[in-house]
């Protein structure tokens, strides 16, 4: 468990601080979609890295679709939100001490990649639209998991969706679907992006509750997320 946690913990971190640190350091340079791919590559990267060791959820709406779909624990859950929760405010934490003084890394995003509703879409439009995504994002985590899936191939498609997922929503809201990622650089940029965050913590586990339902109603057989990621490792 120890070890689950640990690579929870840090695959978050790495998650938050590469793809979120690649607009706020790049958007001008690579623009949206580079940034989508950016978030895309990370997680599949991921995936093959320390799926074999804990699954690889570093989302706390990933993992609440897995309790919800019998794949882990309640206690196991719990621990994973934890250190999720933590690796995503490391990330930003190290994203403000590098646009501070100290590192002069100038935020091409304005507010520390933080997801902000108002300006492109509406406080119910970004509610409806996070629902949206994370229940993509973690539908197709669960269903490329299942025993009968395609092995070998769910880093793939699960790094792809992240991609369209984002592509989609960065013009729109900036992309949550990970309240860890959300509330990391919201807690360290403050004021209006902090008043926000709730939004984008509640709605992603709203859509992957809804995901977990989905993917109960269709599969036949299931196992857990982490014996299936072992298996293609």
């Amino acid at each position: 468990m120890t070890r689950k946690l640990v690579a929870e913990g840090l695959g978050t971190f790495v998650l938050v601080f590469f793809a979120v640190g690649s607009a706020v350091g790049g958007i001008n340079v690579i623009g949206d979609a580079g940034v989508a791919f950016a978030f895309g590559l990370v997680l599949l990267a991921l995936v093959y890295a320390i799926g074999p060791v804990s699954g690889c959820h570093v989302n706390p709406a990933v993992t609440l679709g897995a309790l919800i779909s019998g794949r882990v624990s309640l206690n196991e859950a719990v621990g994973y939100w934890i250190v999720q929760f933590v690796g995503g405010i490391a990330g930003g934490a190290l994203l403000k001490l590098l646009t501070s003084s100290f590192g002069k890394v100038v935020d091409q995003t304005g507010g520390l990649g933080s997801d902000a509703y108002g300006k492109h879409i509406t406080e119910g439009g970004a509610f409806v639209l996070e629902i949206v995504l994370t229940f993509l994002l973690v539908f197709v985590v669960l269903m490329v998991t299942e025993k009968k899936a395609a092995a070998g191939f769910a880093g793939l498609a699960i790094g792809l969706s992240l991609t369209v997922i984002h592509l989609v929503g960065i013009p729109l809201d900036g992309t949550s679907v990970n309240p860890a990622r959300a509330l990391g650089p919201a807690l360290f940029e403050g004021g209006k992006a902090l008043s926000q965050v709730w939004l984008f913590i509640v709605a992603p586990l709203v859509g992957g509750a809804i995901a977990a339902g989905v993917n109960i109603f269709l599969r036949s057989e299931s196992k857990p997320l982490e014996s299936e990621l072992k298996a293609e490792a």
